[in-house]
Formats: structure tokens, C-alpha cells, sequence
């Protein structure tokens, strides 16, 4: 089946509606660029895939010709009505309104059917990218791939070795393995963004590279670690988590790692370590209910 380009300008003034800016709405309409998120998802016939962002239906439609069963998510409401007319030929798509954070997405791509395997497509705002990540990854069936197409600084900071690590690269990279796919330019969207675009590939791990029961206090030791990019690691962590700098430096010590390092120089294994030292820590310091 060939699909012709949609008109995604015609398709806003037939139903009397513009871009939300609030909702960071950029309709991907370059058909290049569409193929090159499809080839990035390496779907195959017997696949499900759960869209996150359908917008006008673009994306989708290569989707449902790719994929086996598509369940298209679109938060805005007001795009339905011209969504259910783009997507009427295409009998394998599931159209669901809401917002995917308040949503189990295993349940939206899977259903009843009893299978256990989806990936997710998803054209994202920054705002929401490190919370819906750890939603999908963290949800009782975590899909087993992830197609993100984000703005391109925010690609390349996903996929950052340590060195030039940031609390977004920690909380995809702990999950899966992650990858620059594809680069998009602004115009191959309607209306164009100021800014290139990038799509990153996930592959989810079997295991997260932390302990599930450490995820948890992970985050906030990163998340105290980067509070204060600038400042050591033993003044940024007593800040962030209301330690004392001796205790701080105590745990420091104990997992090995150099109190004067910045946090962007640190692996998740060292992050793993600190943890762990600092639940050993006198006191027990991420003990549960404690800062």
C-alpha cells in the first residue's frame, strides 16, 4: 500500500485548529524522515507497537503498514476527529485519547491478546522525557524497545558516556542501551521547531544495570549529585540529600569514588556503589523514609 504525503496544513484548517504550542505540537511530515523512525523501530509484520504523540496520523500510517497491531495514544482531544478520519483505512490501529502518564501502556498495546511484547514509538517534549521513560520502563511489562524522537542537543545528552553524564542519560541508560538512530532537521516538521531533531533507539535491558529494589534511592542520590552541576560531589550530595559533609564524605570513601569528582564523571556502576555505601552508611542513610 503507497501512502501519499498527508497534508497536514489542509488537514488543521478543514477541522478550524493550529499547532498547541502548550503541548510542543510539531507534526513530523517529511515523508524521509518518517521512514527513518519507521527503520529505526526495525519492526517486523508479527510486531505491536504502542504510539506515544499520534498527532495528525503521519507517523501512524507507516506504522500500521509496518507493524502488526498499532495502539496510537494522542493526548489532545481535539485531534481525534480529524485522527479517527486519517487513520479510517487502517483497521490494525487502536486510536485511544489520554495522557500516556496516567495510562498502563502494556495494557494499551496488548490488551487481552496474551502476548508479552510491544515497543514503543513516541515523538516527545523534553519536558516529559525522563518521567515518561521511567514510566514505560517501569510498568509491569516494559516494552522491549524504545523509538524516541526528541530535539537533537536532548538525543546526544541521552546517550552521553560518562564524563558528560547528566540525571536524563542516568535515567534512560540504567534501563537500556542507547543509541543516535537517525538526525531530522526542523523543516521536515509542520510548523518547524527552531531546532534539529534526533531519534534515539533504546533496547531495553533484561535487568536494569541497578537492583530494581535500589532504583528508588539511585534516583535520589543522582538526583542530589547533579542539583549542583558546578560544586564537588561531596558539597553537591550534602546539599542535595542533607548531609553533613563528613558523612558524605564517609560514604565517598566507601564506594571508592574521588570526593572532589563532579557528578557527570561518574558510570551508574559507581552510582550503583554509592547505594550501596550509603546504605551500610552509620545511621543507614537511604534507609526507606530517610532523605
Amino acid at each position: 500500500m503507497s501512502l501519499p504525503p498527508l497534508d497536514v496544513p489542509g488537514l488543521l484548517r478543514q477541522w478550524g485548529l493550529r499547532a498547541d504550542k502548550r503541548l510542543s505540537q510539531n507534526f513530523l511530515v517529511d515523508e524521509v524522515a518518517l521512514e527513518r523512525v519507521v527503520d529505526a523501530a526495525g519492526i517486523l509484520p508479527s510486531d505491536v507497537v504502542l504510539e506515544i504523540g499520534a498527532g495528525l496520523g503521519s507517523l501512524t500510517r507507516h506504522l500500521a503498514l509496518a507493524a502488526s497491531r498499532v495502539a496510537a495514544v494522542e493526548v489532545d482531544e481535539k485531534l481525534i476527529p480529524p485522527l479517527r478520519q486519517v487513520l479510517a483505512p487502517f483497521p490494525n490501529v487502536t486510536l485511544v485519547q489520554g495522557d500516556i502518564l496516567s495510562l498502563d501502556p502494556a495494557r494499551l498495546a496488548l490488551g487481552e491478546t496474551g502476548e508479552d511484547s510491544y515497543q514503543v514509538v513516541a515523538n516527545i517534549p523534553y519536558s516529559i522525557t525522563s518521567i515518561l521513560i521511567r514510566h514505560l520502563l517501569e510498568t509491569g511489562i516494559p516494552p522491549d524497545r524504545l523509538v524516541l524522537t526528541v530535539q537533537r542537543e536532548v538525543a546526544e545528552r541521552i546517550c552521553a558516556a560518562p564524563g558528560e553524564m547528566s540525571l536524563l542519560a542516568l535515567s534512560v541508560q540504567v534501563y537500556g542501551a542507547a543509541e543516535l538512530a537517525a538526525h531530522i532537521p526542523a523543516g521536515a516538521f509542520y510548523p518547524a521547531p527552531r531546532v534539529d531533531s534526533a531519534v534515539v533507539r533504546v533496547e531495553r535491558y533484561a535487568r536494569p544495570r541497578i537492583p530494581p529494589g535500589d532504583l528508588d534511592a539511585f534516583f535520589r542520590l543522582a538526583k542530589a549529585g547533579f542539583s549542583q552541576k558546578r560544586k564537588t560531589l561531596r558539597n553537591s550530595i550534602s546539599a542535595g540529600m542533607g548531609w553533613s559533609t563528613g558523612a558524605t564524605e564517609i560514604v565517598l570513601r566507601s564506594a571508592q569514588v574521588d570526593a572532589q569528582r563532579r557528578a557527570e564523571t561518574l558510570s551508574i556502576e559507581e552510582w550503583g556503589s554509592l547505594v550501596q555505601a550509603a546504605r551500610a552508611a552509620p545511621g543507614g542513610s537511604l534507609a526507606p523514609g530517610q532523605k
